[in-house]
C-alpha cells in the first residue's frame, strides 16, 4: 500500500510547465560507422536488439561488474547514438571510453550546446506507440518519454541557448528518479554497487544474452548461479542522507542510502533486506518498500 506522501505524489498535477534545464544530466554523442558496434561492445545492455528511433537503459562497468555510469541509451541511427548521462564528470566519462575507441569508426563528444530539459504534466492521451520510441518536436534532437502512472514527464535533448537551471524542477525530476527505483548518487560517489545490486533488472538496463562486455561474466554469474543479497529500496523517513548506513533493529548493517531527496524524507538505498519493512538510519526508523514500476523499457 502506498504511503499518504505516496499518494500525493501519485495525484500530481498534469498542468503542463515549460521544460527545465537539468545540468546534472550531461549529453554526450556517439556518431560514425562503428558507433553501434562500439556501444555494443562496451555497455551492458544490447544495443544492436535496439531498433533505431528507440532508447532503453544501459550502463558501463568496470571489469569487476561495477556500475561505474547509468545512462539513457537512444538510438537515432547505427551511427549516431546519444547518451544521457547524470550524476557523472562527462568529460572524464567520455576520456575513459576513447581508450577503447583503439581503430574503431566513432566519435565520442560531449556537446556542451545541448542539455536535458525535463517537461513536466505532458499530456497523457492514449497512443499506439510503444514506451521506449523516441519523441520529436521542432528544435529538439529527440525525446523520451518517462511518464509513469505516478508522475507525467518528459526530457528532452535541446540547445541550452540562455536556459538556466530550475532547482525545483531538478529536485521534482531526481525525485521521480529515485522513487521508481532508477539509481542517482552525488558525483564523486565510489562505484562498489553491481547491476544486480541496484535492482538494474528492474528496469531491464543490462543484457544476459548479448555476449562479451567489461563486467560481462560477473553480471552472468550472478544472474544464472546466485542472487545478489543487497537490492534497492525505496525508504520513507525523516532526515535521510546520502551514504547513511541502513540497520536492523539490532543495528546490524544492511546497507547504505544510495540518494535522497531534497527534503530528506525519501530515499533509495542498497540494502540487504528480505521483504518491506522498518529499518534503522542514522538513528530514525524508516519504513523500506518496492520502489515503483514504469520505467522498464524493453532490452
Amino acid at each position: 500500500m502506498l504511503s499518504s506522501r505516496s499518494l500525493t505524489f501519485k495525484l500530481e498535477s498534469v498542468k503542463s510547465e515549460a521544460p527545465a534545464l537539468l545540468p546534472d544530466i550531461a549529453v554526450i554523442l556517439l556518431e560514425g560507422r562503428d558507433a553501434s558496434a562500439f556501444a555494443q561492445a562496451q555497455t551492458m545492455n544490447d544495443v544492436a536488439a535496439l531498433p533505431d528511433g528507440h532508447w532503453h537503459w544501459n550502463g558501463w562497468l568496470d571489469a569487476k561488474g561495477r556500475v561505474q555510469a547509468l545512462f539513457a541509451l537512444a538510438r537515432v541511427a547505427p551511427e549516431r547514438l546519444w547518451l544521457l548521462l547524470p550524476d557523472e564528470p562527462a568529460a572524464a566519462f567520455a576520456e575513459a571510453l576513447r581508450r577503447f575507441v583503439l581503430r574503431s569508426r566513432v566519435a565520442i563528444v560531449v556537446r556542451e550546446d545541448l542539455g536535458a530539459f525535463a517537461e513536466f504534466g505532458v499530456a497523457t492521451a492514449a497512443s499506439t506507440a510503444p514506451a521506449d520510441a523516441l519523441l520529436a518536436r521542432p528544435g529538439a534532437e529527440c525525446g523520451l518519454d518517462l511518464s509513469t502512472p505516478a508522475v507525467s514527464r518528459r526530457l528532452w535533448v535541446q540547445p541550452r541557448g540562455e536556459a538556466r537551471p530550475d532547482p525545483g524542477a531538478g529536485a521534482r525530476w531526481r525525485e521521480a528518479d529515485l522513487r521508481h527505483g532508477l539509481p542517482r548518487w552525488p558525483a564523486g560517489r565510489e562505484h562498489a554497487w553491481t547491476p544486480h545490486m541496484l535492482s538494474l533488472d528492474r528496469l531491464r538496463a543490462f543484457s544476459v544474452k548479448k555476449g562479451c562486455y567489461p563486467g560481462q561474466e560477473i553480471v552472468a554469474r550472478t544472474h544464472f548461479l546466485g542472487r545478489s543479497k543487497r537490492q534497492a529500496w525505496w525508504l520513507e523517513g525523516e532526515g535521510l542522507k546520502a551514504g547513511a548506513a541502513v540497520e536492523d533493529a539490532q543495528a546490524r548493517l544492511l546497507g547504505e542510502v544510495l540518494e535522497a531527496t531534497a527534503d530528506g524524507r525519501g530515499a533509495l538505498a542498497v540494502a540487504a533486506l528480505e521483504a518491506p519493512g522498518t529499518v534503522r538510519v542514522a538513528g530514525s526508523v524508516a519504513t523500506a518498500s518496492v520502489p515503483l514500476p514504469g520505467l522498464a523499457r524493453p532490452t
